[in-house]
This record gives C-alpha cells, sequence and structure tokens, in this order.
C-alpha cells in the first residue's frame, strides 16, 4: 500500500489504516503526509505490525480490561484496609496507643499526598501498560514487608512505603479508561475500576480476620501482598492500547474505533506542563472537591473496624463477619453510578450536566451518616455506613471520570494525580484530627460521623459553583501546554 501526496491524514485516520492492513505487509510511503504532532514515520512505526499470521482473539476485551482494573483497585484495597482489620492486635503486640495508630496511618497518607501528584507524571511519561506494572510490584513489595515490622516506627516505614506506590493506579486506570473507552461509558468504566475498591474492602476483614485467627496478622500481609504479583503478570500479557493490542478483535475494534482517541503512546512523546495544568480551573476545583470528601471513605476504611469494637463491643471474628457490609452497598454504588451518568448522556442530556447531576444525587444520600453513632443498635449503625458508602460510590464514579472529560490525553494522569494530591492532604489531615478526637473526646465518634454527612453536599455546591458547563469544552480548547 503506498500512500503519496496524500491529504492530511489524523491520528484516528492513521490507526484505521494500520489495523485494517493487520494481515498483510505494508509499505508506507510518507512523502506528502502530514500530522499535527510529531512524524507519520515514526507513528506508523509504532502501529503497524509488520508481521503476518494468526493469532488468539479474546472477545468483548475492554470488558475484561475494565475487570482487570477493578481487579487492581480490590487488591489495592484489600491491602491498605488489612492494617484497619488487625489495628488492635498489633497495637496490643506492640504496646501503642490509638494516637499512634493514628500517626502511623498520617505517614501512609503523607507519603500518598506526595506521590499521588508524581505517580500522574511518571503513568504520562511511562504509559498505561508500564507505569501501572511498576506501582503494583512497588506496592505489593511494600505490603509483604509489613510482616517484618517489630514497632511503631518499622510498620509506619513500610506503610509509608506502601503510600508511595499505591496511588499510581489511579492516574493509569484513568488513562486506559481513555483509551478503551467512549466518552459516554467513561464514568462506567471508572465505576467499574472503582467498584475494585469496594470489593477489596469487601474481602478484606473476612481473608484477614480468618488468616490472623488461623496463622498470625504477618501472614495475613505476606499473601495479600502476594497478590499484586499474580495480577501483574497477567496485565502485561493482556494489556496494550486498542491500535496495538494482539488480542483484539477487528470486529471490536471497528465497533469502538471512531470512539476513542489513539493512546498517548501511539504518538510522539509529549511533554506536559504541571504547573500550567495545576493553574487550570479543572484542576484545582478537582483538587478542593477531593481534598473535602476523600476523607470521608478512608474514615471508613480505617475506622470502622476500630469503632465496632471500641464503641460496639465487636471482637475480630465480628469485625471480619459485618465489617465488610457497607462496601457491598459502595461496590454498587460505583457501577450504579457510572451506568446512570451515561443512560443519562444517550437519553440526551449534556455530558457535563449528566456527571454533576450524579455526583448530586450521591451527596444528597450522605447526611444519613450522622445517624450511625446515635442509632441504639449495632446493625442500625451498619446500616447508616451503607448509605454513606453508597452515596460516596455515587459521587466518586463521575468526579474521578471528570479528568477525562476536562483534559487532553498527555494531561490526563497528571491532572489525575494532583486532584488525589487533593484528597491525600485531606486523608492525612483528617487521620491526625481524628486520632486526637477519639483520644480527648468521648463524643469524638459523633462528631466525626456529623463532619461525614455535611463534607460532599457541600463540595457538590463547589462543583456547580467551580465547573459550569462551558468550562468542559474551554479546558480541552486550550491546546497543548509544553515544557
Amino acid at each position: 500500500m503506498i500512500l503519496r501526496n496524500a491529504k492530511p491524514l489524523s491520528d484516528r485516520d492513521l490507526v484505521w489504516l494500520a489495523r485494517s492492513a493487520r494481515m498483510v505487509p505494508v509499505l508506507i510511503v510518507a512523502r506528502g503526509v502530514k500530522r499535527e504532532n510529531g512524524t507519520v514515520k515514526s507513528f506508523i512505526e509504532s502501529i503497524v505490525p509488520l508481521a503476518t499470521g494468526h493469532h488468539m482473539t479474546i472477545p468483548h476485551l475492554r470488558w475484561i480490561i475494565a475487570a482487570m482494573l477493578c481487579g487492581a483497585t480490590l487488591i489495592n484495597y484489600a491491602d491498605r484496609q488489612a492494617l484497619a482489620v488487625v489495628s488492635v492486635d498489633v497495637l496490643r503486640d506492640f504496646r501503642l496507643t490509638e494516637r499512634d495508630y493514628s500517626h502511623i496511618l498520617t505517614l501512609f497518607f503523607l507519603a500518598y499526598a506526595i506521590m499521588y501528584a508524581g505517580s500522574g507524571y511518571v503513568v504520562d511519561r511511562l504509559g498505561t501498560r508500564r507505569g501501572f506494572a511498576v506501582f503494583i510490584v512497588g506496592w505489593s513489595i511494600a505490603q509483604m514487608l509489613h510482616a517484618l515490622a517489630v514497632g511503631k516506627w518499622s510498620m509506619a516505614t513500610y506503610r509509608f512505603m506502601l503510600g508511595l506506590s499505591e496511588p499510581g493506579a489511579w492516574p493509569a486506570a484513568a488513562k486506559a479508561v481513555g483509551e478503551w473507552f467512549a466518552p459516554s461509558q467513561r464514568a462506567l468504566g471508572m465505576g467499574i475500576f472503582n467498584a475494585g475498591s469496594s470489593l477489596g474492602s469487601l474481602i478484606a476483614p473476612p481473608l484477614v480476620a480468618f488468616l490472623t485467627l488461623r496463622y498470625g496478622w504477618r501472614a495475613a500481609f505476606v499473601f495479600t501482598g502476594a497478590l499484586g504479583v499474580v495480577w501483574v503478570v497477567l496485565w502485561l500479557i493482556l494489556y496494550q492500547p486498542p491500535h496495538k493490542n494482539r488480542f483484539l478483535r477487528q470486529s471490536e475494534f471497528v465497533k469502538i474505533r471512531e470512539q476513542i482517541a489513539p493512546a498517548a503512546e501511539a504518538v510522539a512523546a509529549e511533554k506536559v506542563n504541571w504547573v500550567h495544568v495545576v493553574r487550570m480551573r479543572g484542576c484545582w476545583t478537582l483538587i478542593l472537591t477531593r481534598f473535602f470528601t476523600d476523607p470521608v471513605i478512608y474514615f471508613v476504611i480505617f475506622w470502622l473496624p476500630q469503632y465496632l469494637r471500641t464503641q460496639r463491643g465487636f471482637d475480630l471474628a465480628a469485625v471480619g463477619k459485618y465489617a465488610f457490609v457497607p462496601f457491598v452497598f459502595g461496590g454498587i454504588g460505583y457501577v450504579l453510578g457510572g451506568w446512570w451518568s451515561g443512560r443519562l448522556m444517550r437519553a440526551g442530556w449534556t455530558l457535563p450536566r449528566a456527571r454533576k447531576f450524579v455526583m448530586l444525587a450521591g451527596a444528597a444520600v450522605m447526611p444519613v451518616s450522622i445517624l450511625a453513632p446515635v442509632v441504639p443498635a449495632a446493625w442500625m449503625a451498619i446500616a447508616a455506613t451503607c448509605l454513606v458508602t453508597f452515596g460516596h460510590a455515587l459521587w466518586v464514579a463521575n468526579l474521578q471520570a471528570l479528568p477525562i472529560d476536562l483534559f487532553r490525553g498527555p494531561e490526563i494522569g497528571t491532572a489525575t494525580g494532583f486532584s488525589g494530591t487533593g484528597g491525600a492532604i485531606g486523608g492525612m489531615l483528617a487521620q491526625l484530627g481524628t486520632g486526637y478526637l477519639v483520644t480527648h473526646l468521648s463524643y469524638a465518634y459523633t462528631l466525626l460521623f456529623l463532619i461525614a454527612g455535611l463534607v460532599h453536599p457541600l463540595s457538590a455546591g463547589l462543583t456547580y459553583w467551580l465547573l459550569p458547563d462551558r468550562e468542559f469544552t474551554r479546558s480541552k480548547a486550550r491546546g497543548p501546554a509544553r515544557q
């Protein structure tokens, strides 16, 4: 096949050309063919398969990719929640207080805040496949090292290492969703990914409790850390963006090719000016909203087992039996929230209106948390917490899709990273505050559940004010920001 003096071709045209020629040798003469960014030669060399022959394909591959993203978050949250499940046992063995526990969690969030922004940049530079693999290997090693802890500061050190590597999952997943899903399905893709956080939080209490009761709490850290190693092997085998993935069926590529943009790996590498990205209204609005709302789910993850054991009289076996229930509702909320906004768009709603409406619906549920510490029975407190995780999930499924909607492909990881940094800083400060309140105030949990019920409605108002619909087209229209 020879192209001579052709009209300028877009990235999507060239990707389609390469994919259409998958089964035959291709010769492309780039004379007269121009692209907006980079050279045709480097672009074609990166996407055109020069070998012929048949190979195995996998049906519905993008949904398998979505399931793998869900699995990554499952492992991520199972790893981070393992300490919460055995916190009473660890504190007893090391003779620590709840204040010491809050210090350990604070170091995790300090590292999380530092690396969330950096992880977005790393993923933008390494690409989705390699970036995700680097981070999950890092956090799996850190998780297994918890088994070697001998006191407060060794546990805090390994927790810090976990915090340096875990945030990379979010910018990597955002880029993967952007590479594989159309705009109307991106919130669903992020919802499936985030459902893994609820599944991990659901699985962690019974799994970690079982391992601890049978083999000791150190074995629980080794087992949960090893799960990440298994995942990364499957990821490196299966994942490539659509234009390069040898397992993707031609018919499926034809179906999605007009709805997705070429992956960042398909074009010449672009250096992103992160200062410019942070100054954009969309980015600092996301930083603020996550600063206020992310600490709510961290409170549920890290302090609910502690609350049930110290305030509601649960033992470790009871925590393993019941503490997972709120995360079932969270998993439902993540998928429903992503599906709901897509359904509204198919019904004619604009993307910004659909995203913000579902976020508002989730925020409206959150004040129920105020009831959790004052109801007479433990099951009522758990029921209220179920609605908290459900409402937060509706919120997050769409909030975390916004960087994909607001920013260009090379900027998505950076924007996602900095917004996550806002959430991590909020989480870090919240851990210090929670530890202080629980230690010094008898009504601490009443105050904490009150705060958890109010921040989402306030943040919803902030989002409507700072992100008007016109901002969604203005952000991408500004063009690249190079260093």
